[in-house]
């Protein structure tokens, strides 16, 4: 699956999992490696670094601001191989909060 496509259905899934969120689409040419999505939930945010599969390149980056998303909130690397893991993940994190 190409990335963008996999970024568009992901998109809605996290809009149906998470009624209300906001999810704003990174620019990556404003800051090198910053992930792909950043999302809203209640007063809860995370950071997605969408990948077309496992074996897809990351950058020393995009591995940084991920391993800082994670450390201020939750911040993930996310694939059509680990999507459900990673959602379930994420909902037990906003779930925390709440």
């Amino acid at each position: 699956m190409r990335e963008n496509k996999f970024q568009s259905t992901l998109k809605k899934e996290l809009k149906e999992r998470f009624p209300g969120c906001l999810i704003i689409k990174n620019d990556p040419n404003d800051k090198a490696g910053i992930p792909d999505l950043t999302i809203f939930y209640r007063n809860m945010w995370a950071m997605l670094e969408v990948k077309r599969s496992m074996d897809a390149p990351r950058q020393p980056l995009q591995e940084y601001y991920i391993d800082w998303a994670n450390s201020q909130s939750f911040g993930r690397f996310i694939c059509p191989e680990n999507k459900e893991e990673v959602l379930n993940e994420l909902e037990r994190s906003f779930g925390s909060h709440r």
